[in-house]
C-alpha cells in the first residue's frame, strides 16, 4: 500500500510541476501600437514596423503581443485610445503618426517610439535630436522640410501653371507650417497658391469642385497625413477622373493611378521605429536613444497618368525619378 500511495504521490507531482512551471514564466510584453490612420492605409507600413522589430528579436504572437489602435482619420479619439493602452499597461507606444505622437506624448510617461513626418523638437516632441530626454524617442522623416520640393517638382513638369493648389488637413498639427513654407516657395516660382481643407472623406467633393472653378494646374497633397494616406486610392482615383495632375508624398499614390510621389520612404521610417520598440523592450532609455533621422528620399512617375494627361514629362525629370510605372 505505501509503495502504491507513493507512485501515485510521484504522478500528481510530475502533473503539477509543468503547471507551476509554465505560472513561472514572464509575460509576454505588449506593444501598444497607436496610429491617426487606418490598418488598410497603412498595412504596409504596419508590416515594416514588425519587421523593425523582428530585427531586434521580436516576433508578433511568438515573443510579443501588439495592440492596436486605429484613430482612422478621427484625431480626436487618440487621447481616449492612449488612456485605453496605458490602461493595459503595455511595455512601449509606438505612435506611429504625428498626431499621435502628439497625443501620446500629452497623456502619459509609458516609454514612446514615434514617428513623425516633422521636426521633433521644432514642435516640441523632443528637447534635441542627440539626447531627446524624457520618455519619448523615434524616427523623424522631415517630411514638411521636403513637402516644398513636390511644389517644385509640379512647376518642373508643367513650367507654363501659373495657378496652383495644396490640400491640407486643418486638424493636423503640421497643416499650418506647411502652408506658410508652401506659401514662401510659390513666391519664388511667381504661382498663385491656393490652400485648401480636408478633414473628412465628405470633404473631397467640395474640394474637386473648387479646383475646377480655380482652374488650377496642379495639386500638391499636403504632407503624410494619416487621414490622406488612408483615403491615397480615393484621392488618386480622384485625381484623374477630374484629370488633375498632382503629387503626394507615398509611392502608393503614384501607384494607384496618381501622377507623381515625392517624399521620404514611409516604410523605411516605421522598420527603424520598430527596432527602436525592440530596443526599449530589451531595456533600453528612450531618453538615452537619438532620434534617427530617415533620409531616404524617393521620386516616383505614372508615365501611363502622364499620358493620358497630355504630360510630355522633360528627359532630365524622367532621368531623376526613382521608378518610372509605365
Amino acid at each position: 500500500m505505501w509503495r502504491r500511495d507513493f507512485i501515485s504521490l510521484l504522478s500528481g507531482a510530475a502533473a503539477v510541476w509543468p503547471l507551476a512551471g509554465r505560472a513561472q514564466q514572464p509575460a509576454m510584453p505588449v506593444i501598444g501600437f497607436l496610429n491617426g490612420g487606418s490598418p488598410d492605409g497603412y498595412a504596409r507600413m504596419a508590416a515594416a514596423f514588425r519587421q523593425g522589430l523582428k530585427e531586434a528579436g521580436y516576433v508578433e504572437r511568438q515573443n510579443v503581443t501588439i495592440e492596436y489602435r486605429w484613430a482612422e482619420g478621427h484625431y480626436d479619439r487618440l487621447p481616449m485610445m492612449v488612456a485605453d493602452l496605458v490602461h493595459s499597461q503595455v511595455s512601449v507606444i509606438a505612435a506611429t503618426s504625428t498626431p499621435a505622437a502628439f497625443a501620446a506624448k500629452a497623456a502619459t510617461t509609458t516609454p514612446i517610439v514615434f514617428t513623425t513626418s516633422s521636426d521633433p523638437v521644432q514642435f516640441g516632441l523632443v528637447t534635441s535630436l542627440s539626447q531627446p530626454g524624457g520618455n519619448l524617442t523615434g524616427v523623424a522623416e522631415l517630411d514638411v522640410e521636403v513637402a516644398p520640393k513636390r511644389l517644385e517638382l509640379l512647376h518642373e513638369l508643367l513650367p507654363m501653371a501659373k495657378v496652383m493648389a495644396l490640400l491640407v488637413n486643418p486638424t493636423s498639427p503640421t497643416a499650418d507650417a506647411q502652408s506658410r513654407e508652401m506659401q514662401a516657395v510659390a513666391g519664388t516660382l511667381g504661382l498663385q497658391l491656393h490652400v485648401l481643407h480636408a478633414s473628412a472623406e465628405r470633404d473631397f467633393d467640395t474640394v474637386f469642385a473648387s479646383l475646377a472653378q480655380i482652374k488650377v494646374s496642379g495639386l500638391v497633397i499636403g504632407s503624410a497625413d494619416p487621414f490622406f494616406a488612408s483615403q491615397i486610392e480615393q484621392l488618386a482615383a480622384l485625381t484623374v477622373r477630374h484629370a488633375v495632375p498632382a503629387i503626394y508624398q507615398l509611392r502608393e499614390f503614384a501607384a494607384a493611378g496618381g501622377l507623381m510621389s515625392y517624399g521620404g520612404s514611409v516604410r523605411d521610417a516605421y522598420r527603424l521605429a520598430g527596432a527602436y520598440t525592440g530596443r526599449i523592450l530589451k531595456g533600453e532609455k528612450p531618453a538615452e536613444l537619438p532620434v534617427v533621422q530617415s533620409v531616404k528620399v524617393e521620386l516616383i512617375l505614372n508615365m501611363k497618368t502622364a499620358e493620358a494627361l497630355g504630360i510630355t514629362v522633360p528627359p532630365i525629370l524622367l532621368a531623376r525619378a526613382d521608378e518610372v510605372i509605365e
